[in-house]
């Protein structure tokens, strides 16, 4: 199936061909910008003047729209590797935000113009949130219709079987993102043993990945950290692909780690990969400290009408004490006193060993949709997750973080490996992760390994994010029990 010649030089007709939903997006991006910056300038010019806008500023409002469309594709807003890829689209909108003040600044500087602070204060934020709406309702749409296999890139993926998988693996896994694999190059001889539908497996020589290319009408062709596709064959096979309009990327072969800790630097006239450590101790460790315990209080006086009823419901509906106390291990290997409201009979623990074949947990957890433990009242506090909530005082004390791995028992982190043991790294949380990517319906392979992604990429954006989807998941079905 390979052509016995490529041409070096491609027809013109063959080039940069965009998908129809490209050129649909772009338009409906710069559209929505358009009126996102026509809505800021007019809200700043009645917010700042009323009725008395001077015929200078009328001139004003209509030369930012197009100076905004303009930051805009200069920040790479209208790229296509960007479209549906949400931080860095946004990112290119906070960027122009700060290009267009700038440029009013130097603008109002270089023509002598007194143009008002008030205003330009007021119209570039506006203008800024408006187009950020804008994008993220694109990005909304778009990943919807990823969902169900459209507006979809498609990815020849290049490299040896391990790699591939691995690369396969982790695109699957996130149809939002927009990359659906349809082939993959191989070295002659190295096949799975049992074909992957949906998936041609070439050679891996320069012409068979440019056959593919034409062949399965590709638009990304992916390297999955391959040292013999390197060096002087990997920048042919990119001059190939620009010839074609064809995106290329390697990936590093580093997995689960997130992009703020990978950055490339220039050492003797070489490009290298630069992974920086974890934010696990010092400044960040700090900061993290204050948000848990500044937040935690907050969160505690707001849930304290709750707790109240909670430990009212639980001591008047079953015999035993209010809260349940639990010996957990946390950073560093320290051992605490894990608060929770009691939501089971008393005996719970002596009955355990007799259920323990109905397990619906994984190979290390004990979870049992219908535990017959489980009181009344206890299962409502699961449902909602308010047995959870005495934790707080946990998050106070120190012993624990709002977000963070699960609190692990004794028992189980003497039966961790090395990586494994990477988890007591931070403070236990009362979410995380893992949590909000399943709740109890993870491997026990999964939940480690989503638990090692957190300590190895930790921010206080990502701990906002999986609030926010934990807030989410206690009001769903899945997971909760």
């Amino acid at each position: 199936m390979v052509p016995d010649e490529v041409p070096a030089i491609v027809p013109r007709s063959a080039r940069f061909t965009e998908a129809r939903w490209v050129a649909k997006y772009r338009w409906a991006a710069l559209g929505g910008d358009l009126i996102a910056a026509l809505v800021g300038v007019s809200l700043a010019l009645v917010a700042r003047f009323g009725a008395q806008i001077n015929e200078g500023y009328f001139v004003l409002g209509a030369v930012l729209p197009v100076a905004w469309l303009a930051c805009v594709a200069l920040e790479r807003g209208y790229e296509t590797r960007y479209f549906g890829t949400g931080p860095e689209e946004f990112r290119s909108i906070l960027r122009a935000a700060v290009a267009l003040t700038a440029l009013i600044a130097v603008t109002s500087y270089a023509t002598k113009s007194n143009v008002a602070r008030g205003f330009v204060v007021l119209a570039v934020p506006m203008t800024c949130l408006a187009a950020l709406l804008v994008r993220w309702l694109l990005h909304r749409s778009l990943a919807g219709r990823r969902f169900v296999g459209r507006c979809m890139r498609r990815v020849l993926i290049v490299g040896r079987n391990q790699q591939v998988t691995t690369l396969r693996k982790h695109l699957e896994e996130r149809p939002a993102d927009g990359y659906t694999v349809v082939a993959t190059c191989l070295p002659r001889g190295d096949v799975r043993a049992e074909p992957e539908a949906g998936s041609a497996k070439l050679g891996r020589t320069e012409e068979d990945i440019l056959a593919a290319v034409d062949m399965y009408s590709v638009d990304v062709v992916a390297v999955a950290a391959d040292p013999e596709l390197a060096g002087q064959s990997l920048r042919r096979l990119s001059w190939a692909l620009e010839q074609r309009g064809i995106d290329l990327v390697v990936s590093p072969g580093i997995v689960e780690v997130a992009g703020p800790r990978i950055s490339i630097r220039p050492v003797a006239g070489l490009s290298l990969l630069h992974l920086e450590r974890p934010s696990v101790s010092g400044g960040p460790h700090l900061l993290k400290n204050i948000f848990d315990r500044v937040v935690g209080f907050f969160m505690l006086l707001l849930a304290a009408p709750i707790l109240l009823v909670a430990a009212a419901l639980v001591k008047f509906t079953s015999r035993g004490p209010v809260l349940f106390r639990q010996t957990r291990v946390g950073r560093a290997g320290d051992e605490f006193s894990m608060l929770k409201f009691r939501s089971m009979v008393v005996d719970a623990e002596e009955r355990k060993a007799d259920l323990h074949e109905q397990s619906d947990g994984n190979d290390v957890l004990f979870k049992l949709r219908d535990d017959p433990r489980v009181t009344r009242v206890g299962r409502y506090l699961r449902r909602f997750s308010v047995d959870e909530l005495p934790q707080l005082v946990n998050v106070l004390r120190g012993e624990m973080s709002l977000v963070g791995p699960r609190p692990p028992l004794p028992t189980e982190v003497a039966t961790y490996a090395i990586d494994d043991a990477r988890r007591m790294l931070v403070k236990p949380g009362l979410t995380g992760l893992w949590q909000v990517s399943g709740r109890s319906d993870l491997t026990w392979e999964e939940s480690v390994r989503l638990d090692l992604r957190y300590v190895d990429n930790w921010s206080i954006a990502l701990d906002l994010l999986i609030l926010w989807k934990t807030a989410r998941a206690v009001f769903g079905r899945d997971g909760a029990y």
